[in-house]
């Protein structure tokens, strides 16, 4: 046997060695071994869960880690946990032998934004996806960049304060593609700001508002503060409207 010939069984011997050593490695880290011998029984929740489902938690998890310890994909596992309703932030460990550590961080709503978004304490829009919203959000209608999110967040915490006083909450906020402003407080008022001077229109107005409901005892349906000097406002009826006499309703200038 030449030495050329004796070379080239050594390493024929030695990949055979190292594959018959490597193989079976590779197979429990894909999963295709071993996930019986070393499963994950054990899910962990770290983190204060409010909204997050549990039940849909597992079944995000349970895909990933039926393939065992050594095989679970914690990076594929971590996002499918945060396409999950409410989740801002996702950690996924494992911890031996059979434990996976889940901890999440959720979304705390500050406002709704249109019709299938949420608006986060932190200023950050999230889908709906279908979850049950809370009760008393104000809602943010907004026709305009993603950028005027802080501008309509001033304008409604400084609308929240103006009418703190007259038992009044704000209900909707809302901005068109022109930059025209106007808010409906929880009595049922729409309040049309424009586009010009808005805080100091609505400052001139909650000082006036207590002043402006006391000389007429009837709901306020509009306020229009789009005037250099006054306010238009219209008031509802007294009493429902009959079939057989006509109800205006009043708007007086002022």
């Amino acid at each position: 046997m030449n030495v050329a010939l004796h070379t080239t069984l050594r390493i024929v011997a030695w990949t055979l060695a190292l594959a018959l050593v490597a193989l079976p490695v590779v197979a429990v880290l894909n999963g295709w071994i071993g996930a019986e011998r070393w499963p994950l029984r054990t899910l962990r929740v770290g983190g204060e869960l409010k909204r997050v489902d549990e039940q849909k938690l597992r079944a995000a998890v349970l895909p990933y880690a039926r393939k065992g310890f050594f095989a679970v994909r914690l990076e594929d596992a971590q996002a499918a946990v945060a396409k999950l309703p409410w989740v801002e932030h996702a950690e996924v460990r494992k911890r031996w032998p059979d434990v996976v550590e889940v901890r999440i961080v959720e979304h705390k709503p500050f406002a709704q934004w249109g019709n299938d978004r949420l608006l986060s304490e932190d200023g950050d829009l999230f889908p709906i996806a279908g979850a049950a919203l809370p009760k008393g959000l104000p809602r943010f209608d907004v026709d305009a960049p993603e950028t005027r999110i802080g501008d309509v967040v001033a304008l409604y915490n400084e609308a929240k304060e103006l009418f703190a006083p007259e038992g009044a909450t704000v209900r909707t906020v809302s901005l068109d593609r022109r930059g025209s402003w106007s808010l409906t407080l929880s009595s049922g008022t729409e309040v049309v700001i424009g586009s010009q001077e808005a805080h100091l229109r609505l400052d001139r107005f909650a000082r006036l508002m207590p002043n402006l409901m006391a000389q007429k005892p009837l709901p306020l349906a509009r306020a229009d503060l789009r005037y250099t000097n006054g306010f238009a406002l219209t008031w509802a009826p007294a009493v429902p409207a009959s079939s057989s006499t006509p109800h205006m309703q009043g708007q007086t200038q002022t």
